[in-house]
């Protein structure tokens, strides 16, 4: 996408209106699928405000239970501080290494987790989860809504960034406590993610765990069941274990599209 486009939000008109074209379609999909993790090739290139702020604005449009829209962002740009929390990351990760024996051990150090200070952009998610008051509709039997909401604009966000040709990485190996001091969020203030953003030089055409070995993506054929658990057979006539829809299932991506 080029930077210099008019501002793509500024135009979209709030109200329902046609069906999506097939185009329209598929570049929703694509943005599903070619999202990565993004760690590595950061660009120099800072991110302009008017993009950062359709980011922002993306994930603020994000559903929440009750409506009670419980994110905050905090915006990080100075060394100085990415300094301070990419410390906070090697003691956290040094800690996390000694869990693993080898030679899985050994393929975890060679891993790239993070890029807090190469990227142009930092950005700590919270949730406070007292916004809305006591009694939020919705979450009185299920109190973590607030958190799956948080959640939904993060997404929100990350494939937003992923049309505007933006790559974010989610920082999770991190002491959420020692964050909160560095960046001054309160104490009853939940943080969330810890995000890098950053235009990159290419995307990777699989998630970089998967092209190193870590893990491979599940079969969705194996991830869905009808009517109970367990149950692989949806109706008579249906096998288990059948193809789904390709309408469903992940297409081949390409790399280097961006």
């Amino acid at each position: 996408m080029a930077r210099n486009e008019p501002d793509v939000a500024a135009r979209v008109v709030m109200e329902p209106q046609e069906p999506f074209s097939s185009s329209e379609r598929e570049a929703v999909y694509r943005a599903i699928f070619e999202r990565r993790d993004v760690r590595r090739n950061f660009l120099p290139t800072p991110i302009p405000d008017a993009v950062l702020t359709r980011l922002l604005n993306a994930a603020h449009h994000a559903g929440s239970v009750g409506f009670m829209q419980p994110w905050d962002f905090v915006i990080v740009r100075k060394p100085s501080t990415k300094r301070a929390v990419k410390q906070l990351f090697n003691k956290t990760n040094g800690a996390a290494a000694l869990r693993y024996k080898k030679p899985r051990a050994d393929l975890y150090r060679t891993l790239k987790l993070e890029g807090i200070e190469e990227s142009s952009v930092n950005l700590c998610v919270t949730c406070s989860r007292q916004r809305g008051g006591p009694h939020v509709l919705g979450r009185s039997t299920v109190r973590d809504t607030d958190l799956y909401s948080t959640c939904c604009a993060i997404q929100n966000l990350w494939l937003a960034a992923r049309a505007e040709g933006i790559g974010v990485g989610w920082v999770s190996i991190l002491s959420h406590a020692a964050l909160k001091q560095v960046l001054g969020i309160p104490r009853p203030v939940k943080v969330l993610a810890y995000l890098c953003l950053g235009y990159v030089s290419e995307f990777s055409a699989k998630p970089d765990l998967e092209a190193a070995g870590w893990r491979a993506r599940l079969p969705v054929q194996e991830l869905v069941h009808y009517e109970a658990w367990g149950n692989r057979v949806e109706g008579k006539g249906r096998r288990q274990g059948c193809e789904l829809p390709k309408s469903i299932q992940e297409p081949v991506t390409r790399a280097k599209r961006g």
